[in-house]
């Protein structure tokens, strides 16, 4: 079901299926699975190319000499770009650290060094983002690499979007994330 709320149509898949990442189970392996990079928006191109400087004492020798050589972002659409990938496939910001993917452009933020958090496809997932008409769709994307996560999630009772609450405030903004709760609410009390 698709409920219009302000200028998105959300599918309820995100309020009926539970989610909390499980890294120590999956190792970020969304970070190196799939065909290509994390989407990037235009704008979201442009930060990484004014920051890539301060981004890159965060980033693998590897990483950055893919970088150097290919750029970190691939497409020119701006509907198509996306973060560039190693031959092996992780994404050029991935690092290892403790046995788990981890993002280099959030390392860089939350050192101090940029004001930039990773892309906001990177901070929704498993929530995608498309385009209809005039609407933003907000869609729930299941992955089988993400079992662990649904599990994790049902065991704490814990919904897509409200494991989602500060990524989707950072979209959407806090109005639009409470609102939403209200429509969660009253699609339960439907539901029982």
């Amino acid at each position: 079901m698709i409920i219009e709320h302000q200028n998105t149509l959300v599918s309820t898949e995100i309020f009926e299926n539970n989610f909390i990442c499980n890294l120590s189970k999956c190792k970020g392996a969304c970070c190196i699975e799939g065909d290509r990079g994390a989407p990037l928006s235009k704008k979201e191109n442009e930060l990484l190319l004014k920051n890539i400087e301060k981004i890159m004492p965060f980033m693998e020798a590897k990483q950055i000499a893919v970088t150097e050589i290919e750029g970190f972002s691939e497409g020119e659409e701006i509907d198509d770009i996306a973060t560039n990938c190693l031959p092996t496939g992780e994404c050029v910001f991935a690092f290892k650290e403790n046995g788990i993917l981890s993002c280099a452009i959030e390392k860089a933020e939350n050192s101090g060094a940029i004001d930039f958090k990773k892309p906001i496809s990177c901070h929704l997932y498993p929530i995608r983002l498309g385009k209809v008409g005039d609407f933003v769709s907000v869609n729930y994307d299941r992955w089988d690499i993400c079992k662990d996560a649904c599990t994790f999630g049902a065991e704490h009772k814990t919904s897509v979007f409200q494991f989602l609450k500060n990524p989707l405030i950072r979209e959407f903004g806090e109005d639009w994330y409470n609102e939403l709760e209200q429509i969660y609410n009253a699609w339960k009390q439907e539901k029982h």
